[in-house]
C-alpha cells in the first residue's frame, strides 16, 4: 500500500489554477482540527516553507500516551522514499557511476535475469519514470503477515520474478505506478555502489542535507518519538518493513527533516545538492493525465495557468504523507499523518487554496455481516478490458483491489452496500432475476461507475 498518485486514483485531476497565497497558522490548524476531530486521523502534523527558508510547523492531535505531536515526531514516509531513490541515481549519473540509459541488469547481481521486450531493455530511466512495463507488486508477492506485508519477500523471490515474467507491453510505452521498479532501482544502485540501500541514501542524500532524524532503522530517540500508527478505521497498525523493496518506501523521517528536503528540491542553486535534485525534477514522461507529468519519480502537476507542482505522497499501513513545492513561488509543504487516510488534498490546498478541500465523507455506520453473506461478493468484476475490480475475504472482512493499485478494506453499511474508508468511495452490489451477485457500482467523485461480474 506504498501510495502511489492518490489513493484509489481510479479519476484522479486537478486543473485548477495555482495561486501563490500561503495559509495562516490558524487557518491550517482548523483544517486540521476539523479531520482529526471528525476521526479521519488520529494526528497530522504540517510544515510550510517559503522560498526564502523561513519555516512554520502546525499540529493538532492528541496522540494519546505519546509526547505531543511537533515537527520531531516520526512517521512512516512510504513512497516518498521514491523520490530520494532518485535524488541517488541523479548523485550517480552526475559522478559518471551510471547512466540513465544504462540497463538495470547491468547493475544486479550476476545471473539476473530482466525481462525484455522487443529487443528492449529495462533502463534505469524506464523504473526512475514509472514506465518499464514491471507490474505494481510482483506475482509471487504472498505476505505471511498482512499486517507487515512486505517483511518476509527476499530477493531471491524478486529474481525468480522476474526471471518468469513476460512484458505485457512495450517499454516505456506507458506510464504504470510500480513499487516493484522502483524497488528494483533501489536494489540496482545500491549493488553498484557495493553497499545497501540505507547506507546508501544516508551517504549521498541524508547526510549531506544534514537530516539527522530521517532513517529505515530507527535509533532509540526516535522510537520514543515515533507517532503510533493506525488503520482508516482508528485501529492500530503495525509499522512496516520492506527489506527487498527499501528504495520504494522504506524511511521514516520527520516534518522538520522533510522541510530541509523539500527546500533543498525547490531551490536548484541550494549547497550542496540543489543541482543534483534539480534533475530529478524536469518532465521526463507523461504520467497517465493530460495535466501529470513526471520527472524522476517526482510527479508533476500543471494548471492551466502554467504553474507547475512537483509532489508526491507515500502510504502505509498505518500512515499517509505528502510532499511538494511550486515552481512559481518556491514554497514548500510536508504533511505527515499517522492514519492511512489520504492526505493529498491538504498538501495540494496549501500550496495552492483554489484548489479546493473537498469536503469530508458524511458518517457511515459500520455493520458486520456473516461470512457466508459477505461470500457472494468475492469475485472479478471487470469495469473495462484493462480495468477490473477483485473483491476478496478473510474471515469477515472484505477486501477491494483495483488493477495495478493495493488492496482497501471494505465495510458494510447494508447488506448490498459498502463503503471505504481511506478514501470517499463507495460500492454497491447489483443482482441477476436469480438473485445471484452480477456486478457492483463504483461509486466515486460524483461518478457510478458499472463492473460486470466474471
Amino acid at each position: 500500500m506504498l501510495a502511489s498518485r492518490s489513493s484509489l486514483a481510479l479519476m484522479f485531476l486537478l486543473a485548477t489554477p495555482l495561486l501563490a497565497q500561503s495559509p495562516s497558522d490558524s487557518v491550517v490548524r482548523a483544517i486540521l482540527k476539523e479531520r482529526v476531530d471528525a476521526g479521519r486521523f488520529a494526528g497530522v502534523v504540517v510544515g510550510l516553507v517559503s522560498r526564502d527558508g523561513a519555516r512554520r510547523v502546525i499540529a493538532y492531535g492528541p496522540n494519546a500516551g505519546v509526547q505531543p505531536f511537533d515537527g520531531k515526531s516520526v512517521f512512516e514516509i512510504g513512497s516518498i522514499t521514491k523520490t530520494f531513490t532518485a535524488a541517488i541515481l541523479a548523485d550517480m549519473v552526475k559522478k559518471g557511476e551510471v547512466s540513465l540509459d544504462d540497463p538495470v541488469a547491468k547493475y544486479l547481481p550476476s545471473g539476473t535475469i530482466v525481462p525484455e521486450r522487443d529487443g528492449k531493455k529495462i533502463t534505469l530511466l524506464d523504473l526512475a519514470t514509472q514506465s518499464s512495463g514491471l507490474p505494481s507488486l510482483p506475482s509471487n508477492f504472498a505476505p505471511k503477515d498482512r499486517e507487515n506485508p512486505y517483511a518476509d519477500y527476499t530477493p531471491q523471490q524478486l529474481r525468480d520474478f522476474l526471471k518468469g515474467y513476460t512484458l505485457t507491453r512495450a517499454i516505456g510505452e506507458k506510464y504504470e505506478y510500480s513499487n516493484l521498479g522502483v524497488g528494483l532501482l533501489g536494489q540496482a544502485l545500491a549493488f553498484r555502489a557495493g553497499t545497501d540501500y540505507e547506507t546508501l541514501v544516508t551517504k549521498r542524500v541524508l547526510k549531506p542535507l544534514g537530516m539527522k532524524d530521517t532513517h529505515i532503522t530507527l535509533t532509540p530517540s526516535l522510537q520514543n518519538r515515533l507517532a503510533p500508527g493506525h488503520s482508516p478505521s482508528g485501529a492500530a497498525a503495525r509499522n512496516w518493513d520492506l527489506p527487498t523493496f527499501a528504495g520504494a518506501g522504506a524511511l521514516r523521517s520527520t516534518v522538520n527533516d522533510m522541510l530541509t528536503y523539500i527546500h533543498a528540491n525547490a531551490d536548484s542553486t541550494s549547497k550542496p545538492l540543489g543541482a543534483t535534485l534539480a534533475m530529478t525534477h524536469g518532465l521526463r514522461r507523461s504520467a497517465g493525465s493530460p495535466v501529470m507529468t513526471i520527472g524522476l519519480n517526482w510527479h508533476r502537476l500543471k494548471g492551466p495557468n502554467g504553474n507547475t507542482l512537483v509532489w508526491h505522497n507515500g502510504g502505509t499501513g498505518g500512515y499517509r504523507t505528502f510532499t511538494g513545492y511550486s515552481e512559481a513561488t518556491g514554497e514548500g509543504v510536508a504533511v505527515l499523518a499517522n492514519t492511512s487516510n489520504s492526505v493529498d488534498d491538504i498538501g495540494m490546498h496549501l500550496l495552492d487554496a483554489t484548489l479546493p478541500l473537498p469536503p469530508l465523507p458524511k458518517p457511515r455506520t459500520e455493520i458486520t455481516l456473516p461470512a457466508e453473506v459477505l461470500d457472494r461478493y468475492v469475485g472479478t468484476f471487470t469495469m473495462t478490458p484493462a480495468f477490473s475490480i477483485v473483491i476478496t475475504r478473510e474471515a469477515t472482512q472484505l477486501f477491494l483491489q483495483a488493477t495495478d493499485q493495493p488492496r482497501f478494506p471494505l465495510f458494510a453499511e447494508k447488506e448490498d452496500a459498502f463503503f471505504l474508508k481511506v478514501v470517499d468511495a463507495q460500492v454497491t452490489f447489483t443482482k441477476d432475476s436469480t438473485g445471484a451477485v452480477s456486478g457492483l457500482v463504483l461509486h466515486q467523485n460524483g461518478g457510478h461507475m458499472p463492473a460486470k461480474k466474471k
